[in-house]
């Protein structure tokens, strides 16, 4: 039996790591309908622990497999498109901008890269020890 409700508990999906997570809010079907389940997704968002991290002046760099993901318009892939391998890396905000030589946006919270960079900036480390 598919239990059905008409209030349902706001999920979000992080947009580093790919989890649901809870938003503390409530959904209500307007109509007093059993329309809901008891977690409704309702978009991408970032988990607690990533938004603190960003909030920390931290930009993830989440390592994505271009065969696995979805074709991108224009160069740019969506999150919903994006196979995620599971490596990540933060970098300040600062540092990426002169590692990539790119600047990049207050509320951009994360970057797709491809394999091998994160591998790129470790080695890039190390060397400097």
């Amino acid at each position: 039996m598919d239990d059905k409700s008409y209030v349902s508990l706001e999920q979000r999906v992080c947009l580093v790591c790919g989890a649901s997570f809870d938003t503390g809010s409530l959904l209500l079907d307007k109509r007093l309908r059993a329309s809901m389940k008891r977690h409704t997704t309702t978009g991408w968002g970032l988990c607690p622990e990533h938004q603190k991290m960003s909030d920390d002046g931290f930009v993830a760099l989440v390592e994505c497999d271009p065969e696995r993901s979805g074709a991108a318009a224009g160069g740019r892939l969506k999150p919903e498109q994006a196979y995620r391998t599971g490596r990540l890396a933060h970098l300040r905000r600062e540092v990426f901008a002169q590692v990539f030589n790119v600047p990049i946006e207050d509320k951009q919270a994360c970057v797709f890269v491809e394999p091998g960079v994160i591998d790129q900036l470790q080695s890039m480390v190390a060397s400097a020890y």
